[in-house]
């Protein structure tokens, strides 16, 4: 589906298109929203009646692949009038949906679990169940573009400092299933999963990246498995430090060596299987968010929280370079790279642009973020992301090193208070509110789509494995 507007903020579209001129297409314009009662119950009737009708008229429409340009005119001026209508709503009422959904904030639901409650709580605020289904049947470019209303309702609760806080906390809880791999973690040192390997050495824990087919490319499954992974490693009482590493990858030009990540699966991301609230927004609340700020469990002290070394072999692309903005050590090796291409793929590299200025400077991170600069470990700009560089045969013992320098018990302490100073819960949960907006919006934008068609198109035309995200050929 082609945008009707383009947005860089979070508020409110404007209804374009032929929604409101009366043009001549199947199914006729949609009637105007009703002005807000200023009541939960009545606007959110209102807001039922106004989007179902919008459905209805979108269902004369065919499905996208088939539209004319004008049909697609037409349904892109029917969602951005419904999404305006989601905005004005939610506006003035997110902190009561929010306490809707939770019980007055007495249950802590995931992000998956809120949208499915809110679809039924609150129809046509998120789309249904039944049109996410049909949604995950297509590829990105014949998508409706449904996760732009899972954005403008994730953007809504964030914004409110309330519900946002609260929200933010429930997702720095354990994973459902966390304590069972915990006590199989325990009992023998090790944890396999799909497409992640832990292991206890002494009082570290090492989590390896395992999507060997993909240049240890970010795919829902390996965003699964390493939330769950983090999980173990923080709830463990006996870990005091956690390694981050590539494994050996397939990739011809890289056959048996070790590489950090090569970034978001693009092919996924074509294909329609990278999900914008498990994946988009759940990682950067998930596994990323526990590391920097740690797992709020039982405990009546607070988030239990570790230190995080990174050992980058090859390269660290995209996700993979914004995993290393949270971690407190980084080793690279010897002619390795840091890269976020996400802008000239036309989507937003999570909080890289949260997190980056204060590691760069705000020169460098423009140069990285808006001009695809990657930082080479031979750079000395490099000094300002790379603790350490060391000849591949010496990543290791350096490893080793950090974790023995990271494992004092002030540690722990002292990188909470770290993390207070440079990214206060309040300036965190603005960022966030924005993202979810303009994230959701980004990857059904015309750009992306026809870029992850080329992307998809070369892959195929040559003998290189799944194309991923600034990868080098």
């Amino acid at each position: 589906m082609n945008e009707s507007t383009s947005r860089t903020t979070g508020g409110p579209p404007r209804a374009s298109g032929g929604g409101r001129s009366g043009e001549a297409t199947a199914g006729g314009p949609l009637p105007a929203a009703p002005a807000p009662a200023g009541d939960l119950t009545v606007d959110a009737a209102a807001l039922a009646r106004h989007t179902a009708e919008g459905e209805r008229l979108l269902a004369h429409l065919p499905s996208a692949p088939a539209r004319t340009e004008a049909e697609t005119r037409r349904a892109g001026a029917l969602h951005e009038d419904c999404r305006a209508a989601r905005h004005a709503f939610l506006a003035r009422h997110a902190d009561a949906v929010y306490d809707t959904l939770t019980a007055d904030r007495t249950r802590r639901p995931r992000l998956a679990e809120l949208a499915a409650e809110a679809a039924v709580r609150f129809p046509g605020l998120v789309p249904d169940a039944s049109r996410m289904a049909e949604e995950r049947t297509r590829v990105q470019a014949h998508k409706e573009g449904r996760e732009i209303d899972q954005g403008i309702f994730f953007g809504a609760l964030l914004r409110s400092p309330s519900a946002g806080a609260h929200l933010i906390e429930s997702m720095l809880r354990p994973v459902p299933g966390s304590a069972a791999r915990l006590a199989e973690f325990r009992s023998s040192d090790r944890l396999e999963l799909d497409a992640v390997l832990l292991e206890r050495r002494g009082g570290a824990a090492h989590v390896t990246f395992r999507n060997a087919h993909c240049l240890n490319a970010e795919d829902t499954r390996l965003i699964a498995d390493l939330e769950t992974a983090v999980d173990v490693v923080l709830l463990d009482d006996r870990i005091r430090v956690g390694v981050l590493r590539g494994g050996p990858v397939d990739h011809p030009r890289h056959a048996g060596k070790r590489v950090f990540s090569a970034g978001i699966n693009l092919k996924e991301l074509r294909a329609g299987a990278i999900p914008f609230v498990g994946f988009l927004l759940g990682r950067e609340l998930g596994y990323v968010n526990k590391m920097a700020r740690g797992l709020l469990d039982d405990d009546p002290f607070g988030a239990v929280t570790k230190p995080w070394v990174g050992v980058v072999d090859s390269f660290a692309i995209g996700g993979g370079m914004q995993l290393l903005l949270v971690l407190d050590r980084v080793i690279a090796e010897e002619g390795a790279f840091l890269s976020l291409p996400a802008a000239d793929e036309g989507i937003v590299p999570g909080l890289g642009n949260l997190r980056l200025t204060r590691l760069t400077g705000a020169r460098t991170a423009r140069q990285i973020i808006l001009s695809g600069r990657r930082i080479h470990t031979d750079e000395p700009a490099a000094a300002l992301l790379v603790d350490e560089v060391v000849p591949t045969a010496g990543l290791d013992e350096a490893a080793e090193r950090a974790v023995h320098d990271l494992a004092g018990p002030a540690v722990a302490a002292n990188r909470a208070m770290l993390i207070h100073a440079e990214e206060p819960l309040d300036l965190l949960r603005g960022y966030l509110a924005e993202f979810a907006v303009v994230q959701a919006r980004r990857i059904h934008s015309p750009d992306v789509l026809a870029k992850a068609e080329r992307h998809w198109a070369r892959s195929r035309s040559t003998a290189g494995p799944t194309a991923v995200e600034g990868a080098p050929g």
